[in-house]
């Protein structure tokens, strides 16, 4: 029963993370026809700043409640509901401290004034995401995929006709407002999402007792959610650094505004979303991998841990493998296929081979967090960051443009593979 409830959950998944990936191209497309390469490139500039923000929103309170769901050991009405507020009284500290420091982090941090109204989108977007992973988290833990997936496929469909729509009205405005409806027209298909998944919630049993915040729930999402957020804080502060360094450094060595933004925005724009198309497959596998391991790992059964584990890896690689090849023998018409371009065929080639380490690490890392073990996760992480960032500022002065961050990257995805691959082994395989 574990067994076909695993593959069924994986299968949902990963059809749902189809055709969401398909219509998440068909956005990126839509954008790069509308705003072109040099929208794009702005639009990737504010990227990191806003993954960070939302790993600072979410706190690590999706991987906690679907962990804490999946052990079947709380009031899980609870948990939900003295979550809740917390959150909120962290997206107002953000909004709040976003109206003060946009100003600064667009023009003396990113470079590009064009940034700012983008970055106070960001804001009022953000309790809406909040919102939604928390109740994801729910149906995780649950096992109970399908939610989750019609609310994204849901999601993505609103926010395309929303772009399609609003984009030109605004760009006849400027880029930068352009850029700021695309941020802030995530409020629209997040609520769409929130609504979904609203009325898929049970409605049975609601007390009056369950909306009383206990503090041993809270005890327990924070002892989970904080080494969780730690990590993600460490890879999002080193992705938010990023566009920092090296618009910093190449304009200090002789390169220009304009040329930063256009190479930047074929590396992170073009690029890397093609290298990652499939991480919806990885996502799936380790989306569902992680109430199972919980599960499993809680009641010491080592031998069906390590087999979902195994398991896992296999069917990652299984098509990481035809996907990395494909890559590497046609990247001329990846590129010209979805985003009408042949900018960046060396950096896909040279990046493709690097990346099927990045398809297998996001099972390891979700099965150390499902084993508790989130802190060891924060370690690999912040490796990663740290050699990352260290060595982009060392590369980016050597004059070699873009190859700076396409080899930082590289080694970082190899040495954070390979520790989470250790401590897995360490953990689970030796015992």
């Amino acid at each position: 029963m574990k067994k076909s409830k695993f593959i069924k959950s994986s299968i949902i998944l990963i059809i749902g993370g189809l055709i969401t990936k398909i219509l998440g191209m068909i956005i990126k497309i839509v954008m790069t026809r509308l705003i072109g390469t040099e929208g794009i490139g702005i639009y990737m500039l504010i990227s990191p700043t806003y993954m960070l923000l939302i790993s600072i929103c979410t706190f690590g309170f999706p991987v906690a409640i679907s962990k804490l769901v999946a052990e079947e050991k709380f009031n899980n009405k609870n948990i939900i509901l003295s979550i809740i507020p917390i959150s909120f009284l962290i997206n107002i500290i953000i909004i709040f401290l976003l109206f003060f420091f946009s100003h600064f982090i667009a023009n003396n941090l990113l470079h590009e004034s064009r940034t700012y109204y983008a970055i106070i989108c960001t804001g009022f977007v953000l309790p809406f995401i909040s919102i939604s992973s928390i109740i994801r988290g729910y149906f995780f833990g649950k096992e109970r995929m399908l939610p989750h997936v019609i609310s994204n496929i849901c999601e993505d469909i609103v926010r395309l006709f929303i772009l399609i729509i609003g984009i030109p009205i605004f760009l006849s405005k400027g880029i930068e407002f352009a850029i700021a409806f695309i941020v802030i027209s995530n409020i629209f298909s997040e609520l769409s999402s929130i609504i979904i998944l609203t009325l898929c919630l049970p409605k049975k049993n609601i007390s009056f007792n369950d909306f009383i915040p206990k503090k041993e729930n809270i005890k327990n999402v924070f002892n989970l959610s904080i080494p969780t957020t730690i990590g993600r804080l460490i890879g999002n502060i080193g992705y938010f650094l990023e566009p920092i360094i090296l618009t910093t450094i190449l304009l200090k060595i002789g390169y220009t505004n304009k040329y930063i933004v256009y190479e930047y925005g074929i590396v992170s724009g073009f690029v890397l979303p093609t290298l990652l198309l499939p991480s919806f497959f990885t996502s799936a596998i380790s989306s569902a991998l992680i109430p199972v391991i919980s599960k499993s790992y809680s009641n010491n059964n080592l031998k069906y841990t390590k087999n979902k584990i195994i398991q896992a890896i296999i069917i990652c690689l299984m098509i990481g493998i035809p996907v990395t090849i494909f890559f590497m023998l046609f990247p001329n018409f990846c590129l010209q296929f979805l985003y009408n371009t042949n900018e960046g065929v060396n950096y896909l080639r040279f990046l493709a081979p690097i990346c099927l380490f990045q398809y297998i690490q996001s099972p390891l890392t979700s099965s150390l967090q499902a084993m508790g073990k989130a802190n060891i996760a924060m370690q690999g992480t912040l490796i990663g960051m740290i050699s990352r960032t260290f060595l982009l500022i060392i590369l980016s002065f050597l004059k070699i443009g873009m190859w700076g961050l396409v080899i930082s990257t590289s080694i970082s995805i190899l040495l954070v593979t390979h520790h989470q691959y250790k401590e897995i082994k360490k953990v689970c395989f030796n015992n």
